[in-house]
């Protein structure tokens, strides 16, 4: 487990935009908006999304391995990122915890989505000064 200041996680629970970045086949990179939320105790990051969207083809073409990703937020001077192993979760009870998280953080339920996923980032590097 990766050790945190109190002021990094804090920054993980405010209510931040984040950017994913996921890559092409071609290897080149696709970086689209997200929100994010951080367990850290876990070493997970997640981000809902739909099963048809490119960053879930993106990820799932990576196999049981994952894909190497980053998500990244700003805020000023303060910044972030995490930066791990994505796999694409179907499993009702996870994406209902990812859907749970996002709520909280965001101060807002996501709409209903019957092909929403969940995109587990299993975090190996943080930086930032967030």
């Amino acid at each position: 487990m990766v050790k945190h200041s109190e002021r990094y996680l804090e920054f993980w629970r405010e209510r931040h935009l984040c950017t994913l970045t996921t890559l092409r086949p071609d290897g080149s990179p696709h970086v689209v908006p997200v929100g994010v939320t951080y367990d850290a105790e876990a070493g997970l990051a997640r981000v809902i999304t739909s099963g048809t969207s490119a960053k879930a083809r993106h990820v799932g073409a990576a196999g049981a391995e994952g894909a190497r990703v980053a998500v990244c937020q700003v805020d000023g001077r303060r910044w972030a990122t995490l930066e791990g192993r994505a796999r694409v979760r179907t499993e009702p009870d996870r994406v209902a915890e990812a859907v749970r998280r996002y709520a909280e953080r965001y101060q807002r339920t996501p709409r209903p989505n019957p092909a929403r996923v969940v995109l587990e980032i299993e975090v190996e590097r943080t930086l930032g000064n967030g």
